[in-house]
């Protein structure tokens, strides 16, 4: 008997056998039976991505050039009081990166989270995950308020990490919750970005009375990380409300 983990890999099989696939990038054909991020990108588009290589901030996870050979953190980092232990991210948020996540977040194309979820799962490689013990690992999604969710129909964290734990097996929950609507972040100075999400965020109450978070290392999951001030706020409830040990923040770009 097929187990259920093979029947989706036949479905998509014959799918790839079925229909013409086209890199979403270029527009080329692309052949059928290919695996991972190559599924949806041919192979010089996916060549192309900006990955995010070392040297970046140890705590934000910014890259940077040169020739820097010891972990640091940027100058930012250390005039900021950060609730999470570190962020990174699989890419920068340029080019083809930036169009794809666009198109999945505000053109309801869902069928991108496959491709930016094999994107995603790039930052697992990195050491300080990998050599991690996963058994209180726990993927919460970055929330949106409900007005916003009702809008776009879908919250594109939480189609991430439901991804996620379907090709890692890393239970996912949806723990926070943004019971405040609040003004986009990008037009807003560092003082006020922290004023405009202050109490914007808790902790579900059913979830903190049964103590579901307590002592688990919660990854954090969003498409891209700009400035970390949502991430941060995230992290603070987690940490103050849930009894959570550690968080983790997991992104497919960095801003």
């Amino acid at each position: 008997m097929s187990s259920p983990a093979l029947l989706p890999r036949l479905w998509t099989a014959f799918l790839d056998l079925l229909y013409t696939r086209r890199c979403e990038v270029c527009e080329c054909q692309i052949g059928a039976g290919r695996t991972g991020a190559a599924r949806w990108l041919c192979d010089g588009c996916l060549q192309n991505l900006p990955e995010v290589h070392a040297p970046f901030c140890s705590r934000c996870g910014e890259p940077y050039h040169g020739a820097i050979t010891d972990a640091f953190q940027c100058g930012n980092c250390q005039d900021l009081r950060l609730h999470f232990e570190f962020a990174i991210a699989g890419y920068r948020a340029d080019d083809a990166v930036r169009e794809l996540i666009h198109r999945f977040k505000y053109q309801r194309e869902l069928h991108l989270r496959g491709l930016l979820t094999c994107l995603l799962s790039r930052v697992l490689q990195d050491a300080r995950l990998a050599s991690a013990d996963r058994e209180s690992w726990l993927l919460v999604p970055i929330p949106l308020h409900h007005a916003r969710r009702r809008e776009r129909e879908y919250n594109q964290s939480w189609e991430l990490c439901t991804r996620l734990t379907q090709l890692h097996r890393i239970p996912s929950l949806e723990a926070l919750q943004r019971v405040r609507a609040t003004t986009p972040q990008a037009s807003l100075s560092r003082r006020e970005r922290l004023a405009n999400l202050k109490r914007a965020f808790r902790v579900k109450p059913s979830l903190v009375r049964r103590g579901r978070l307590k002592g688990k290392t919660i990854l954090l999951i969003d498409d891209v990380l700009t400035t970390g001030s949502t991430a941060s706020e995230c992290a603070k409830v987690l940490l103050q409300e849930a009894g959570a040990a550690r968080v983790w923040v997991l992104t497919v770009a960095r801003g």
